[in-house]
């Protein structure tokens, strides 16, 4: 996930994982600050702005709740990490066929050549 994600954002998304019950933005923004130990840290504008993208993208989902001062969100997973890992991969592969889908399938090609356990995957995958 390193060549998607920041540190922070990984560690964000697998505190809300972990907690099937729920997280506010407040104790993801205290445990990625924890986890970062001092080395630096990570405004909690960035956290929340980072929470609600992943809403966006399905990958986390929310709901509200009332609290002392009002009103907040309390996260929850709306996929789990193999589920992510899957959406990221189509993202990228759906960005670059639209883009460049020759050149695409060339690289896959190429690609599958050093790894024939997964071309045959593949082309069960095809064949289906």
């Amino acid at each position: 996930m390193e060549k998607v994600l920041r540190d922070y954002q990984i560690e964000a998304l697998r505190m809300v994982w972990e907690n099937s019950s729920g997280a506010t933005s407040r104790e993801v923004y205290l445990q990625v600050n924890d986890a970062l130990k001092g080395t630096r840290s990570i405004s909690r504008a960035s956290i929340i702005n980072f929470l609600n993208d992943m809403c966006d993208e399905g990958v986390l989902k929310y709901e509200e709740e009332t609290c002392k001062g009002g009103m907040r969100r309390k996260y929850f997973p709306g996929m789990d990490e193999e589920g992510f890992k899957r959406h990221i991969a189509k993202t990228a592969f759906d960005s670059l066929l639209k883009d460049f889908p020759n050149q695409t399938v060339d690289a896959l090609c190429s690609s599958f050549d050093q790894h024939p356990d997964l071309r045959a995957k593949l082309q069960g995958c095809l064949s289906a």
